[in-house]
């Protein structure tokens, strides 16, 4: 069955800002090549040590305007307690329709993207582990015609699924070049003022420490190095990828051999 495709990219976050620091240059890029792009935010960051919910609302629609984004919604899941089982431990069918991945579903069906961007399994902060699951679950039953959100909706199934990873260091499957659109995600980011901006007046935490910032623009120059530019995101996909056409695919896609960092043997 060929499926009908709404929205061209749908990122989720765990936290607002999580989709700027880490695939915001993706975002950006596929918006300003004509894409209708997007973020899910799971929680309002509620818990943050900095700023307020009110405040990060503000930021959160100057990042969206930033990466020209043409949505931007938030399931409102209490920050801190992202848990890809809630509502299923209870018998009761409406319980389990309103649970987190049923909520998730929901949107799958009704956006329709045909790429989704979720984080990688892997990564310090519970939430943000606990989102990767989350999002793959509600993938997988966005396409079952029996799993009953609320409302229906229509099963589907996106044409491809990457992984972002955050914190923690995976081997991508491909580089992103976002060199061209690295001042709009630097723009992006810096909207979240009340998280990342070093203040000796405010609580320490690791995203406003004073060489975050840094230290995720070098690796962003890291990756960006593996394929010859300036700056890339890496990006995961858990299947193997086909091909149709080689010469076309790297005809549109040729970068300079990387000169230091050499493949394993």
């Amino acid at each position: 069955m060929s499926e009908s495709y709404g929205l061209d990219v749908l990122a989720f976050g765990p936290h607002p800002d999580d989709v700027e620091l880490f695939c915001g240059g993706l975002l950006a890029r596929m918006a300003g090549q004509g894409y209708r792009t997007g973020i899910i935010d799971l929680t309002r960051g509620e818990k943050s040590s900095r700023g307020t919910p009110e405040t990060r609302a503000q930021e959160t629609d100057a990042a969206s305007r930033a990466l020209g984004l043409s949505l931007r919604e938030n399931l409102g899941l209490p920050d801190g307690w992202v848990n890809p089982w809630a509502g299923f431990e209870s018998p009761e069918p409406e319980r389990a329709r309103t649970a987190a991945v049923a909520r998730v579903v929901e949107v799958l069906r009704r956006l329709r993207p045909e790429l989704v961007v979720v984080p990688w399994e892997e990564e310090r902060h519970p939430d943000h582990e606990a989102t990767s699951t989350l999002v793959t679950r509600a993938l997988f039953f966005a396409g079952v015609r029996k799993f009953e959100a609320e409302p229906p909706g229509t099963p589907f199934t996106p044409r491809q699924v990457l992984y972002y990873p955050l914190r923690h260091l995976a081997e991508p499957s491909f580089v992103v070049d976002v060199s061209s659109v690295y001042e709009q995600k630097r723009a992006a980011v810096r909207c979240y003022a009340s998280q990342v901006q070093p203040r000796p007046d405010a609580p320490p935490t690791l995203v406003g420490s004073p060489l975050s910032l840094s230290s995720l623009e070098a690796r962003d120059a890291f990756y960006g190095a593996q394929v010859g530019v300036a700056y890339g995101e890496p990006y995961v996909v858990r299947e193997t990828l086909g091909l149709a056409d080689p010469v076309e695919h790297f005809r549109r896609n040729s970068f300079a051999r990387p000169l230091f960092f050499p493949q394993r043997r």
